[in-house]
């Protein structure tokens, strides 16, 4: 495993003391700044979750769940407010690429579509749940409703995947393969989320041309 800022597990156990600290600097900045994409989120909470138990993270579980809850909703927050201020601005400087205007058009469709658990499902990808806020905030959605799917979303992303470490962190082996495809499951969960999502708008379309 490469050691550095990409290995989360290095990151925390090289910490000492302050490895909640940094695991909620961490978060913050994943959630909250547009250069935040390039963090391992995912696998840096699964990791948490593990050295929790391993007592390497040598802090309470509620304590760790509860500062990451905290950290991932502020970041959101941060990010919310970029976006309402100079969200417009920023997206428009380029027409390609990941922040580009193009980008926040793609962005904005689905809010329309999918309306605000939007916020919710974007927790779970990567690199979309860095640009979600900023994208809220750049279309004008109702600060409160992204409040409520702020707090949803940071609470079960966090607490899903903490504890998932923290369990399965108890098993050998399991924790070395989910921390290796653990995106690619989170996809999975999105993946089947969103369907559920298009089952329901197709049957409530067939069930207005039936009347």
């Amino acid at each position: 495993m490469i050691r550095g800022i990409f290995d989360p597990q290095s990151i925390i156990e090289s910490s000492g003391p302050w490895g909640l600290l940094v695991v909620c600097a961490i978060i913050f900045v994943e959630t909250g700044l547009l250069i935040g994409f390039v963090l391992p989120g995912d696998t840096l909470l699964f990791f948490t979750g593990v050295l929790t138990f391993s007592g390497v993270l040598n802090v309470p579980l509620p304590v760790v769940i509860g500062a990451v809850i905290l950290s991932a909703v502020i970041g959101d927050q941060l990010g919310y407010l970029i976006g309402h201020r100079a969200g417009p601005a920023v997206f428009e400087r380029k027409q390609a690429g990941l922040i580009s205007k193009a980008s926040l058009d793609r962005t904005n469709a689905f809010f329309e579509r999918y309306g605000a658990r939007t916020v919710t499902i974007a927790r779970f990808v990567p690199v979309v749940r860095t640009i979600a806020p900023v994208a809220a905030g750049a279309a004008r959605m109702h600060y409160r409703r992204f409040l409520i799917y702020n707090i949803v979303g940071g609470a079960l992303w966090a607490l899903l995947i903490i504890l998932a470490g923290y369990f399965l962190g108890q098993i050998p082996g399991v924790a070395d393969f989910v921390s290796k495809y653990i995106d690619i499951i989170l996809i999975g969960i999105v993946v089947l989320s969103v369907g559920s999502l298009l089952v329901n708008l197709l049957r409530q379309r067939r069930a207005r041309s039936t009347t």
